[in-house]
Order: structure tokens, then sequence, then C-alpha cells
């Protein structure tokens, strides 16, 4: 089996298209969340191997779901997602405990490269 990932991105496209670059490279998704407060309740029930988390949704970002998964599970591995230009944010998220980032639009080679280095 192969290790377990949580997707968190408020485009139903991204969440696809991140599914579709782990189920080829032998990752099972275990679950989607379309913004921060579900993805806290996905991570308690779920506790997936690695959550990819977008920065920028409604109800609570991402940065504030990392917080919750990391009061959670303080070794919880998560991999930011964000557009191009959220510098700022990115940095947030890496100082919030955030294991690495990769940018929009996705690059397969990049996304895997990325969660491999993490779960290793």
């Amino acid at each position: 089996m192969g290790q377990t990932v949580l997707i968190v991105d408020d485009a139903a496209f991204m969440r696809m298209m991140i599914k579709d670059i782990l189920s080829k490279n032998g990752f099972e998704v275990v679950g989607e969340a379309p913004d921060g407060a579900q993805a806290v309740e996905k991570y308690k029930e779920l506790t997936p191997d690695l959550v990819t988390m977008d920065i920028t949704m409604p109800e609570m970002d991402g940065i504030a779901a990392l917080k919750e998964i990391k009061q959670i599970n303080n070794d919880a591995k998560v991999i930011m997602c964000s557009a191009m230009g959220q510098q700022a944010m990115v940095i947030d998220a890496i100082q919030a405990g955030a294991k690495d980032f990769i940018v929009k639009p996705f690059q397969a080679d990049r996304v895997i490269e990325a969660i491999q280095k993490v779960l290793d």
C-alpha cells in the first residue's frame, strides 16, 4: 500500500490534478477537502502520512489549518501549495511548520520530488 495523502484545495480541478499526479506515482489519496476547516476534520479522521494544503481558501486558510493540524500532531507532514507571488505567505507557512511548498500550476516532477523529500 502506498503512502497516504490528504489533498486540500478550494478548486476541485486542482485537487483532481494533484490526485492524478499522486495516483500515477503510487500514492494513495485517502481524502480531499475544499477548505481549511474540513482539512482539520479530515486530518483527525484519516491521519494521512502527508497533506498537500492550498494557502488561499474560504472558511479557514491553509496557514490556519496547518497550525491546527500541527497542534493535533506536531509531526504532521504538510506541503503548502501556492500560486506565484505568494512568497510572504509561503514564509509564514514554513514558520508555522510546513515541510515544503509547491507552486501552481503544478509540475508533476516537482510535486513528486517535494513529497518524496518530505516523506523520506
